[in-house]
């Protein structure tokens, strides 16, 4: 089962009484973040971007995007995948009522299945702390317990697998974009709990992770900007960029060159 595979989690996930204020806002300032990259590539290319939007969830990139006819003339195509069945069943519900899925296609997959792809992309996209979902296969959320055995994030294979593909999907000047991360301290931290404690998980983590698990099978990695070069450390260091979203460390966007 995904994480959204969940019907109640699924459903609090998207309404904002479940939701912390710095989650909002979170959503509001990586997408102001978002349309400047995309704005900046289009004048720089002249033509309209195909987009790939990974873990589109309910489309609200696609959707906001299309409510603007300056930014959504910039955009050729806009592709997106999820690994849940109703995130894919509702962006294209979404898609389908604004009239704008003669650009936007929906796709259910697995992030780590894109090397199978063909097709690419001039901004690959990966939104509102989805990056921080790409938790390794061997982590066991029934039986975990930091006090016994912590985990070891010194490397994240799946993310670097997924990061990995992402790359070789994008065109010569293209960017993958993590519209918005956890920065990680111990505020941070408190605050990921209380978010899932607010949708009644039960956290499985402590102080000392680098990650916040939930009993129902939810994780979201927090991150330094030394752990996300030495997670892609196939992109040369100049090509990564970080850009804070907010004045009290709670979340980053990073932009990936080619």
């Amino acid at each position: 089962m995904e994480m959204y595979d969940n019907k109640e989690i699924f459903q609090k996930s998207w309404d904002k009484n479940y939701l912390s204020e710095e989650l909002i806002q979170a959503q509001w300032a990586e997408f102001v973040e978002l349309k400047k990259v995309i704005t900046e590539l289009y004048q720089r290319k002249k033509t309209p971007l195909s987009i790939l939007d990974i873990g589109i969830g309910n489309a609200r990139i696609a959707k906001h995007l299309s409510g603007i006819p300056e930014m959504w003339d910039m955009v050729d195509s806009f592709d997106g995948t999820d690994n849940a069945e109703a995130c894919v069943i509702l962006s294209r519900q979404t898609a389908k009522e604004l009239k704008i899925d003669d650009k936007v296609a929906v796709y259910l997959e697995d992030a780590i299945n894109l090397d199978k792809w063909k097709k690419k992309y001039d901004i690959i996209i990966i939104t509102w702390f989805t990056a921080g979902n790409f938790y390794p296969d061997n982590f066991n959320f029934e039986s975990y317990n930091p006090s016994e055995k912590r985990f070891d994030l010194s490397k994240n294979e799946k993310f670097e697998i997924i990061f990995s593909n992402l790359y070789k999907l994008l065109r010569s000047g293209g960017e993958i974009v993590i519209g918005a991360c956890y920065i990680d301290n111990d505020k941070t931290r408190l605050k990921q709990e209380h978010s899932y404690k607010k949708m009644g998980m039960t956290i499985i983590t402590d102080a000392k992770d680098s990650f916040t698990a939930t009993k129902e099978g939810f994780w979201s990695q927090r991150f330094t900007e030394e752990k996300i070069r030495n997670y892609l450390s196939f992109v040369e260091t100049e090509k990564i960029s970080f850009n804070s979203l907010d004045t009290y460390d709670y979340a980053m966007q990073v932009r990936i060159k080619k």
